[in-house]
C-alpha cells in the first residue's frame, strides 16, 4: 500500500495522533494493554473500541493477535533470533510474500537430471 510504511512509522511514534481511524486507535490501545498483561485490558478499553465501531470479533482478534505476537516474540528472543534491520530487504521480502504467499521455494532440479 503506498504510504503504508510511513503510516506505520507514525503509529509507532505516536499512535494517539497518527492518521488512523478511531476504531483502529481503540484496538491498538487494547493491543498495547495485552502487551503488558491480558489483565490490563479493561471494560473501558472494550467499551471505547465498541463505541468506535469495533465488533466483538475484531476485539477478540485484536487480543488474540497481540497475545500471539507476545508469545512469538519471546520464543524468537529466547532462541537468539535476529531480524534484518534493512527496510529495503523487508520490502523485498514483503513483495515476495505478496506474489508467492508463505510457500517455501522449491529448488530447481540440477541441469541434466
Amino acid at each position: 500500500m503506498p504510504g503504508g510504511a510511513e503510516t506505520v512509522d507514525q503509529v509507532c511514534a505516536d499512535p494517539e495522533h497518527a492518521p488512523i481511524s478511531p476504531k483502529l486507535r481503540a484496538l491498538l490501545r487494547i493491543a498495547a494493554a495485552v502487551q503488558e498483561s491480558g489483565l490490563k485490558v479493561t471494560a473501558d478499553d472494550v467499551a471505547a473500541a465498541r463505541a468506535a465501531g469495533a465488533t466483538d470479533a475484531e476485539i477478540h482478534d485484536t487480543v488474540l493477535i497481540a497475545a500471539m505476537f507476545c508469545m512469538l516474540n519471546r520464543y524468537v528472543d529466547g532462541l537468539g533470533t535476529i531480524a534484518p534491520d534493512n527496510p529495503a530487504r523487508c520490502a523485498m521480502q514483503a513483495q515476495n510474500i505478496i506474489a508467492n504467499g508463505y510457500r517455501v521455494p522449491v529448488a530447481s532440479p540440477p541441469a541434466g537430471s
